[in-house]
């Protein structure tokens, strides 16, 4: 039996960088998701609060847009926030155009939430130099 012979499942894997990617992100964002429960916050709460508090009036659209998810979906998730108190909507009635602005509340657990971010950044720095160096080449090449 010839190498284009033998079944695919059955040669010798090879490295895929896709794969190795994914095995990393799902172990880092199982820590950053276990340092930001206590606070209430998950890993997608903690994106749309950040991109809330940095442009405070994002569309409902462009924080869908920045998040990766539905307008539906970005709705469902604000209003969520809304009634944790994180995020207020000075316009919230059907047919305005939404004001989201992060509240105190949120500010004060989005401060905590960058403190543990900071936290991780510095033990996969520490732990993972070579990693964290090419995370920071890859940010600057997207960026």
């Amino acid at each position: 039996m010839t190498v284009s012979e033998t079944p695919a499942l059955t040669r010798e894997p090879r490295f895929s960088p896709v794969i190795a990617l994914i095995a990393v992100s799902a172990s880092w964002e199982g820590r950053l998701s276990a340092a930001l429960r206590d606070l209430g916050l998950s890993t997608r709460k903690f994106g749309l609060l950040g991109h809330i508090g940095s442009e405070p009036g994002i569309s409902f659209s462009e924080l869908a847009r920045r998040s990766h998810i539905t307008v539906q979906s970005a709705h469902t998730a604000v209003r969520t926030l809304v009634d944790e108190g994180l995020v207020a909507d000075a316009t919230a009635h059907a047919g305005s155009a939404s004001d989201l602005r992060i509240t105190a509340k949120g500010i004060a657990v989005m401060e905590q939430a960058h403190q543990r971010l900071l936290e991780l950044d510095a033990t996969l720095s520490d732990n993972m130099p070579g990693l964290a160096a090419s995370m920071d080449g890859i940010r600057a090449g997207i960026v």
